[in-house]
């Protein structure tokens, strides 16, 4: 049997077969369809419902947002239509004209051709057993998939089963539904498909994936324009060489919304939900965030001013959020990068960099707390030296400048480093370790041996998310909390981690512009005409550039660097992450709101005492101490610096010199702020002099007052 007859016989049993036909299985209405439809894409939307991202989840298909029939454009309609089903809306399932057509031309041709109908193609999209085994479907499978059309002409209405053809159609590889093909070949919706794309559309939804060249023939044959006329030929022209140019390539798909794609990953990540049309969210049931869309592209906007302005000093990368103190939600979430930038899909959020100064309220709070300091003691900065088991340890100034005696307050506003280390030392390493991880800082296993006196200036590495929530901890009187990024997120009790008195007074001083004027000067992006708490920060080489601060109502914080760990050049806090703070913090709190009272200074915790003062060198000021801490005096004068020996230092260990004779070697010691009558104890002996012959062994040393009073003691070794 030749194989035209063998088709002409095929096509006229099917016709019988289907008048003999039992029922097809049951097929999903339209409803459940659409119900049940999934996309590739997740959607993110802000705390209005504002549409923030669109980000790709399923790695398998590209299928974007289901479109209602009203939203297609007539043009493509009409040319699927056309090229699928010219009678359509004449027939109940099975087109009879076009069959008896088909049985006519496979009877005569070597070349079969085949008459599903629209309704007959939807039967095979929306169940697996309506589709053909292999190239061409045989009699037994045509028969099916011709009852499971009759059922759908009785169910669907003619609008929903073109509808939802026109949703699941595959038109291109991946590409499944008209809106994802409309988008990823010309990036358009639907509704703005003109003629020739239409066309182009029609001709892939019968060879989805044949070559681009076909493609672009059936176009033209398509379009009636592959006449020999000049027209015809212009006509065709253009069809091909549009066809050519959006068939080539990855077809990539911008997102309808690009505004949050870091945080968008993170939820997605700790999430696993389900997506389902909503006629709300254009076809998703997308993740609704705490953000609000405005202020994210008013802070994508400021870091973007700043990054260009920072382009020829080799900054590439920043990243900042803005927090609501009283909810925790986040407002604002963005990590934006440079084209320079080597790392651009880093979530500078979440990356791990040093804190630099940071820290160094979280410090000072501890000791305010602890009554080893107030506001106004004095700490000395001067070049300091400390003996660690790593060797010594040097801090210096950012400027490499000295003040000699100055008050905990300016030390603290001024970001000077010497007297954090001094007030480190205060406290301990360990105390301090532990108060910042009650402060939410994760990586502090071992801190205190692994970092040493440089966590006082800031050599853990932290995260601006947990950084930015330490501060909002101060700005809600020392209760921590999680940062909530989704309505849903759970939102318990604060966690009290600094009393209210010390957290007032690290608010106060952070925000005291006389004070910050030692190194910062009084005209600088940190002035805000209304009350602020902020502090910068850069770590070593310049590699990290932070500002972070909060005003009663909200918590903000920048961090600008190069993912890569690259330095960046002259950028100092003032001039690195702390325009971009000013810029989100005016954008927060406009000009004209000075009357609402969540732009005042916050009220004094309880207890807190006031008293007049004037430390060395300092303008004359009403000052705050934790009561217990403050003056008997009306007047008051700093106390005594703190006096410590300063050589040997503590854990030295020194080595005789064998070449040297034993009566020629001496070890002076020394000490710093030692008061008139002061003397030394070597073990258990009072000494005289400094100068002391040394004897191998551990020893220890002693710094008493007149009265016996221990001062400070170190151990050293000699070997």
């Amino acid at each position: 049997m030749t194989l035209r007859i063998r088709h002409g016989l095929v096509s006229l049993l099917l016709v019988v077969a289907f008048c003999n036909a039992a029922l097809a299985a049951e097929l999903p209405d339209f409803e459940q369809v659409r119900g049940n439809w999934r996309s590739s894409e997740a959607r993110l939307l802000d705390r209005n419902g504002i549409l923030l991202q669109e980000i790709r989840i399923d790695p398998k298909i590209r299928r974007t947002a289901w479109t209602p029939l009203a939203d297609i454009s007539p043009a493509a309609i009409a040319a699927v239509l056309k090229a699928e089903d010219q009678r359509f809306f004449a027939h109940a399932g099975v087109d009879w004209l076009a069959a008896s057509k088909a049985a006519l031309t496979n009877w005569l041709n070597e070349k079969p051709r085949g008459a599903s109908t629209l309704t007959m193609q939807l039967a095979g999209l929306l169940d697996a057993q309506y589709r053909a085994k292999v190239d061409r479907r045989n009699v037994s499978e045509k028969w099916r998939q011709m009852q499971a059309a009759k059922q759908l002409e009785k169910s669907w209405s003619k609008a929903e089963i073109l509808e939802a053809y026109l949703n699941l159609a595959p038109f291109r590889g991946e590409i499944t539904g008209i809106d994802t093909a409309a988008r990823a070949l010309f990036d358009k919706r639907p509704a703005g498909l003109n003629d020739q794309e239409a066309m182009i559309l029609a001709v892939l939804i019968r060879s989805p994936n044949a070559k681009p060249a076909d493609v672009a023939r059936r176009a033209c044959t398509f379009a009636g324009a592959d006449g020999k006329g000049q027209s015809a030929v212009r006509q065709c022209k253009a069809i091909k060489s549009r066809t050519l140019n959006v068939l080539s390539g990855r077809y990539p798909i911008l997102p309808a919304a690009n505004l949050a794609p870091h945080l968008a990953r993170r939820l997605l990540q700790s999430t696993a939900p389900t997506y389902r049309p909503d006629p709300r969210a254009a076809g998703l049931n997308p993740i609704r965030t705490t953000l609000d869309a405005a202020l994210q592209r008013q802070v994508h906007s400021a870091l973007a001013q700043q990054l260009k302005h920072l382009a020829a000093r080799n900054v590439n990368d920043a990243a900042a959020l803005v927090v609501d103190n009283a909810s925790g939600a986040v407002l604002a979430y963005v990590s934006l990068s440079s084209s320079e930038s080597a790392g651009a899909l880093n979530d500078g959020v979440q990356a791990a960099r040093q804190a630099g100064s940071t820290l160094k309220p979280f410090l000072y709070g501890l000791a305010f707390e602890q009554r080893l300091l107030t506001a106004a003691s004095p700490l000395l900065d001067e070049a300091l030296s400390i003996t660690t088991s790593s060797g010594q340890y040097t801090p210096a100034n950012y400027d490499h400048a000295f003040r000699g005696l100055v008050s905990a307050r300016y030390a603290l506003a001024s970001s000077l480093n010497i007297p954090a280390v001094q007030t480190l030392k205060l406290t301990g390493l360990e105390p301090f370790a532990a108060r910042l991880g009650e402060f939410g800082f994760a990586g502090l296993d071992q801190a205190a041996d692994f970092y040493g006196y440089s966590l006082a200036l800031g050599s853990l590495d932290v995260r601006l998310d947990e950084l930015l929530n330490a501060y909002r901890a101060l700005a809600n009187g020392g209760l921590h909390g999680p940062l909530r990024y989704t309505p849903d997120d759970a939102q318990p009790p604060g966690k009290r981690v600094q009393s209210p008195q010390a957290a007032f007074l690290v608010g106060d001083i952070l925000s005291d512009r006389q004070a910050r004027a030692l190194t910062f000067g009084l005209e600088n992006p940190l002035a805000t005409r209304y009350w602020s708490a902020v502090k910068t920060g850069t770590s070593k080489d310049m590699r990290d550039n932070w500002c972070i601060g909060y005003s009663r109502r909200y918590s903000v914080g920048v961090w600008i660097g190069n993912f890569d760990g690259g330095p960046m050049h002259d950028v100092s806090g003032i001039s690195g992450a702390a325009p971009a703070w000013a810029a989100i913090m005016e954008h927060l709190h406009p000009a004209g709101s000075e009357a609402d009272t969540a732009l005042q200074p916050p009220k004094p915790a309880a207890g807190l005492i006031r008293r007049p003062i004037q430390p060395p060198g300092e303008a004359l000021r009403q000052e705050w101490f934790i009561p217990g801490t403050e003056p008997a005096a009306d007047t008051w004068q700093p106390s005594r610096p703190i006096s410590e020996i300063i050589h040997p230092g503590d854990g030295m260990i020194l080595a005789l010199d064998p070449d040297i004779p034993a009566e020629r070697q001496l070890l002076r010691f020394r000490a710093r702020n030692a008061p008139l009558g002061a003397t030394w104890q070597l073990d258990d002996a009072r000494r005289e002099a400094a100068d002391w012959p040394p004897t191998r062994g551990k020893h220890q040393l002693k710094l008493l007052d007149a009265d016996d009073n221990l001062l400070d003691q170190i151990e050293f070794e000699v070997r």
